[in-house]
């Protein structure tokens, strides 16, 4: 078994960690599965216990390692200081270097799907998708779980095992339950993990999560966020649905100029057929300004009760 140099020089900043927890109020992943293991906090005390030889590297902590959406929001709010995401690019390091061959989040692709258009390659903003050997391999490193490639690729062959939430299918399933469960539904807002939702999560999550008539849901980077999952929520009964994403200078994946994109082509569709392009909406909210995205959510739904049940202005 390789030694653990790699995550020996970090043994004193794991120490300064007080386990205060302020980190997990940030992450999707925590707030998806509710299990203290996948909270940052849980992840560094993992970290400790292989340096202490408590813990014996496995699949298992390997994994809890490469699951990650790489948002930074727990180190932003770590009140030691600790580099969590730097200690965690040294530890899966490690382990690929052990031979453990775990995929976490990172995105994989079937080959047996693939088109091998070179697409997810070309666009990929952290160059972590390449051509090798007539097969595109993901480099499990450089990964930062945006998802950015799931909608550029026309024959879905490229997926995220575990979304917690933020995958396509998960997105409609919770938009499915949300409009089966409840009459006053009226809206979904999809919002940008490195953004918007995190603060909101922290400032209003009872709130939100009890609103009768719009749903929040956090879509990791907004540039994977498909224009089918947008229609599907149409069709589905929303009145409306707005997207919320980071200003443009501010997004490290390049998501808010891909969903500006999608969502303008998408609009001028909707306006063919009859449906006013108020009902879909992008807007720009900058990270941890939770203020600015509940008075957004809140124009917006004004909006949609003006403008009422979908089937009065137009249909799919």
């Amino acid at each position: 078994m390789t030694r653990l140099a790699k995550l020996e020089q970090w043994k004193g900043t794991l120490n300064k960690c007080i386990r205060c927890g302020y980190c997990y109020e940030h992450c999707q992943i925590y707030k998806s599965s509710r299990w203290e293991i996948d909270s940052p906090r849980g992840k560094l005390i993992l970290l400790y216990g292989l340096l202490s030889g408590e813990v014996e590297p496995s699949d298992y902590v390997a994994n809890k390692l490469f699951e990650c959406f790489h948002c930074n929001r727990c180190q932003k709010a770590c009140s030691s200081g600790v580099p969590i995401q730097e200690v965690y690019a040294d530890a899966r390091e490690f382990f690929l270097e052990a031979g453990f061959d775990v995929v976490g989040t990172t995105s994989q692709t079937n080959h047996d799907l693939c088109a091998r258009c070179l697409n997810c390659v070309r666009m990929c903003p952290h160059e972590a998708r390449s051509f090798i050997d007539g097969k595109i391999v993901t480099d499990r490193l450089k990964c930062q779980s945006c998802g950015s490639c799931l909608d550029i690729c026309s024959e879905k062959a490229i997926t995220i095992g575990r979304g917690f939430g933020t995958n396509p299918d998960e997105l409609q399933q919770a938009v499915k339950s949300f409009f089966s469960q409840n009459r006053n539904a009226k809206a979904v807002v999809f919002s940008c993990s490195w953004s918007t939702y995190p603060g909101f999560q922290t400032a209003s999550f009872g709130e939100q999560e009890d609103d009768p008539e719009a749903l929040t849901l956090i879509t990791v980077c907004s540039g994977r966020l498909g224009a089918h999952t947008v229609l599907e929520t149409l069709l589905q009964g929303a009145w409306g649905v707005l997207i919320c994403c980071c200003p443009e200078k501010d997004c490290e994946h390049g998501g808010s100029r891909r969903a500006k994109a999608r969502i303008g082509t998408l609009l001028k569709t909707l306006e063919q057929i009859g449906i006013d392009p108020r009902r879909v909406q992008i807007s720009e909210v900058a990270q941890g300004n939770t203020k600015l995205f509940s008075d957004t959510r809140q124009r917006f739904m004004e909006e949609i009760r003006r403008l009422g049940p979908l089937q009065a202005g137009g249909s799919l």
